[in-house]
């Protein structure tokens, strides 16, 4: 069974940065498609940005891109969400996603129900 942990929210002004990170316990980070979803008050859980296993395709979400990166490290079982520019509108709780790897090929995953496990999130708050 794998484990996922987030760290790294927090509270910061609008127009700051900050790094979440997705620690994979349980089986290696390789063996899984990852992503990053939020859900802000009152609202859906939606999808922010997603990357293969391999770490060679990516996706971000319309309302987040030029401004967040997605990354990973699978030597360290981990996975990373860069944000940059946040806006209020980023606040929310960000839960990081695995889906297990069915093949060599690359791909990712933007429906959140195509997700096999879910970690706690980790809350970002952004001031304005």
């Amino acid at each position: 069974q794998v484990q996922l942990a987030e760290s790294g929210g927090g509270l910061v002004q609008a127009g700051g940065s900050l790094r979440l990170s997705c620690v994979v316990s349980g089986r290696t980070s390789s063996s899984y498609n990852m992503g990053w979803f939020r859900q802000g008050p009152g609202k859906e859980r939606e999808f922010v940005a997603a990357i293969s296993w391999g770490g060679g395709r990516r996706n971000l979400a319309a309302s987040v891109k030029g401004r967040f990166t997605i990354s990973r490290d699978n030597a360290k079982n981990t996975i990373a969400l860069q944000m940059n520019s946040l806006k209020p509108e980023d606040t929310a709780v960000y839960y990081c996603a695995a889906r297990a790897r069915e093949s060599d090929y690359e791909e990712y995953f933007s429906n959140l129900s195509m997700y096999d496990y879910w970690g706690q999130g980790t809350q970002v708050t952004v001031s304005s």
